[in-house]
């Protein structure tokens, strides 16, 4: 039996609960994973899962199992690393997390871009707004977007990210543009759930305005907003990466462009500088290349 595989199978049915689920992401059959998963269960003589027709769970042996095998293939994935580390071919599989929004507008197209480079790479994008425990979850780096990334990371800032306030011009036809930001207030105004979610800051040279705004709309993730924007639900925050393609093309307008929301920066973060690995340095090296100009500023918001 290939025990590392055999741990690796097992760790994904573990992690997701799921033989189908882990069937489908390693690319076997789902016959091939409860065998792999048996075999893992024979060596160690003990039962690892508790099976329902409902759902997956450890046992106390399978508890232990799991983070003895975190371990194992951790290490593995090191010895492969450190092998290839005096050449320069990069092996192994990469763990990312980062925002739906900037993953689907913008990562994906520079991940490819790295993969074309190292061919012999390959890179699990996981896409979400929730905070992981980087350790915890096996996760190599994490591309967030943040005014104060958490202090416990190493964090490497890769572009800037501005913010606009937009809507649709079918909207401010029906309800007017705004001329000042204590306006808003007026209107119906799409929030994200955990950005500002109805208290806006704008600022105007010295001036600073805060605005409590009438949400009827929120979600936790901008590629929605932008989406209800575009229908004419009201006015969006948003940021640029999103929105100024909408601007060029005229399906949203700028609401307020005298003014401007408070800007954050797109940061690669990961757990130890100490620890790094050749591929996760080469990658994070690549994106701080590929957005040293943003592909969203290539031309003027609005022009």
């Amino acid at each position: 039996m290939d025990r590392i595989t055999a741990m690796r199978v097992f760790t994904e049915v573990a992690t997701s609960g799921s033989f189908s689920a882990t069937a489908d992401k390693l690319d076997m059959s789902r016959a091939m994973v409860t065998r792999y998963v048996t075999e893992m269960e024979n060596w160690l003589q003990a039962r690892l899962l508790q099976r329902t027709t409902r759902r997956v769970t450890l046992t106390d042996a399978g508890e232990q199992a799991l983070r003895r095998s975190q371990q194992m293939l951790e290490l593995a994935s090191a010895v492969e690393e450190e092998t290839a580390s005096g050449s320069d071919t990069l092996r192994g599989q990469l763990r990312l997390t980062a925002s739906m929004s900037f993953g689907h507008a913008h990562l994906a197209a520079a991940i490819a871009e790295f993969l074309a480079i190292h061919p012999l790479l390959s890179v699990d994008l996981q896409v979400g707004d929730s905070t992981l425990n980087l350790v915890e979850a096996r996760i190599d780096l994490a591309i967030r977007i943040s005014s104060e990334p958490d202090p416990m990371l190493i964090a490497r800032p890769l572009v800037t990210c501005d913010s606009v306030l937009v809507a649709s011009p079918q909207y401010i036809q029906a309800h007017g543009m705004p001329q000042h930001p204590g306006e808003l207030a007026q209107h119906r105004c799409l929030s994200h759930a955990t950005v500002g979610k109805s208290l806006w800051k704008l600022s105007r040279n010295d001036e600073v305005v805060e605005v409590r705004v009438r949400s009827p709309f929120s979600a936790n993730e901008a590629t929605v907003l932008l989406q209800a924007a575009l229908a004419g639900a009201g006015i969006a925050l948003q940021p640029s990466y999103l929105a100024n393609s909408y601007l060029r093309s005229g399906a949203l307008v700028q609401v307020l462009p005298d003014w401007q929301v408070p800007t954050m920066t797109v940061y690669a973060l990961y757990p130890s500088r100490r620890h790094l690995s050749p591929a996760v340095r080469a990658l994070v090296d690549h994106l701080v290349a590929h957005f040293q100009v943003a592909p969203w500023a290539l031309s003027t918001a609005g022009s």
